[in-house]
């Protein structure tokens, strides 16, 4: 049964997104083709009616998590024009956060895998963190613009870099500790 332009842009987009989210919670080689396919309610046969390849879908997914997690900052700002790096720092430093990679920062669960198997995403993924390290250069105290680029950098190194390890260790107080540590020298006055 041919499906129309409409619905194929649409399986397309499910497809994109439901591998941004996998991608995040499983790693690159953590899901196969006919599980991502299966999960997004289609057949795995349609994967190669949209994609030349699974890379081919990293470098989507990993477009498409990396533009919703810059929205998220942009939202975050204007809601809190006064306070709006504290509120980044504050959400991105959470448990919520290292519990939930599927629907968290794309550069905290992709990074490695982007840099590993896929480096058709690593142009999106340093157009995006370039775009980061900007969005955090306005929020950062007064100073020269190569300072401000600096602690925009330094601050979300150390926010990925936490959120990692947080990750990664298999003791919950030391995960929440590295958190708290984290947050608390990024918020210093």
């Amino acid at each position: 049964m041919k499906v129309s332009r409409e619905q194929a842009a649409l399986n397309r987009e499910r497809i994109v997104d439901v591998a941004a989210r996998l991608f995040r919670e499983k790693g690159y080689d953590g899901i196969g083709v006919a599980d991502l396919m299966k999960n997004a309610g289609l057949t795995h046969g349609g994967f190669y009616g949209h994609f030349a390849s699974k890379e081919d879908l990293m470098v989507e997914a990993c477009q498409h998590a990396l533009e919703k997690s810059l929205d998220g900052w942009r939202a975050k700002i204007a809601s809190h024009p006064q306070g709006a790096l504290p509120a980044i720092v504050d959400s991105y430093l959470t448990t919520r956060h290292r519990d939930a990679p599927g629907t968290g920062c794309p550069a905290a669960a992709m990074g490695v895998d982007v840099a590993r198997v896929s480096p058709g995403a690593r142009p999106a993924f340093a157009q995006a963190t370039r775009q980061q390290f900007a969005l955090l250069e306005d929020l950062m105290p007064d100073g020269r613009p190569e300072a401000r680029r600096q602690q925009a950098i330094t601050t979300f190194a150390a926010m990925v870099g936490a959120m990692v390890l947080a990750r990664a260790v298999d003791d919950g107080a030391l995960s929440q500790e590295i958190l708290d540590a984290v947050k608390a020298q990024l918020l210093q006055d």
